[in-house]
C-alpha cells in the first residue's frame, strides 16, 4: 500500500493536495507535516513512505536546502518539489538536486493526481506548460557538482552539517544526536574533505548556496 507524505504549512492547501492525492490512488496512507522538522520526523517514524510533497518554502526549508535533506538522509524517498515559483531555473536546480518532479501551486488537481501517479511509476514529472522551458535551460556546474558533494555525504554527515549551519557547537550537536563529541569531530573531518573546504564558516556556506527567495513572500514596496 503506497504511503505519501503531504509537507506545506497552509493547512487549506495541505487539505487539498490530501484530499487530490488520495483521489489519485486507491488506499494511499497520506501522512502531513508543517515544517521541515515535521517531515525529517515523519519520515523516521514512517519508514514505508514512498513520496512527499514538499513545499519549497515552508518553515525550516530555507530553498532547496530541505529537498537535500530529504535526499540525503532518505534516498529511498522520491520527491515532488511544490512551489508557487514556476521559474524554469529553479525548476532545473531542483530536478538537479534530485527532486523527482515539480508541482507549481498554480497547478490543478488533475495535474496533481498526475504528477502522483507517474512519481510513484518511477517517472520523472512537470506540468506541461513547463516541460520546454525547463528542457532548454541548461544545469549549472556549479549546482551539479554541488548536488554531487551532497550526496556524498552520508545521512548522519548531513545531520551535523545541518546543524553546523545552524551555529551548534561540537558539544550540542553531540548532544542533539545522542553522540559523543570525537564522533562529531570525525564526521566534521569527513564533510569538510567531502565538501572541498577546510572550516566549519565555509561548510555553512555551502548549504546557504540553496537558499531561494519565495515570491509568494515578496512584498512589492
Amino acid at each position: 500500500m503506497p504511503a505519501l507524505l503531504v509537507a506545506d504549512d497552509h493547512p487549506l492547501f495541505r487539505a487539498a493536495l490530501r484530499g487530490a492525492a488520495r483521489d489519485a490512488v486507491d488506499g494511499l496512507v497520506v501522512h502531513e507535516a508543517d515544517s521541515l522538522d515535521g517531515v525529517l520526523s515523519v519520515l523516521e517514524r514512517e519508514p514505508d513512505i514512498d513520496l512527499v510533497l514538499l513545499d519549497l518554502h515552508m518553515p525550516g526549508n530555507h530553498g532547496l536546502a530541505g529537498l537535500a535533506a530529504v535526499r540525503a538522509q532518505y534516498p529511498h524517498v522520491a520527491v515532488v518539489v511544490v512551489s508557487a515559483n514556476d521559474d524554469p531555473r529553479v525548476v532545473r536546480r531542483a530536478l538537479d538536486h534530485g527532486a523527482a518532479g515539480y508541482l507549481p501551486k498554480s497547478s490543478g488537481l488533475d495535474e496533481l493526481r498526475d504528477a502522483i501517479r507517474a512519481v510513484l511509476a518511477c517517472e520523472q514529472w512537470l506540468p506541461a506548460a513547463l516541460r520546454v522551458s525547463v528542457a532548454r535551460t541548461q544545469s549549472s556546474s556549479t549546482d551539479a557538482d554541488l548536488a554531487a558533494r551532497l550526496a556524498s555525504l552520508s545521512p548522519q554527515q548531513f545531520r551535523v552539517l545541518t546543524l553546523v549551519a545552524q551555529g551548534l557547537l561540537n558539544k550540542q550537536i553531540a548532544d542533539r544526536l545522542d553522540v559523543q563529541e570525537r564522533t562529531v569531530k570525525a564526521h566534521l573531518s569527513a564533510i569538510f574533505e567531502r565538501l572541498g573546504v577546510r572550516n566549519r564558516t565555509q561548510a555553512s556556506v555551502v548549504l546557504r548556496e540553496l537558499e531561494l527567495s519565495d515570491p509568494a513572500r515578496l512584498v512589492e514596496p
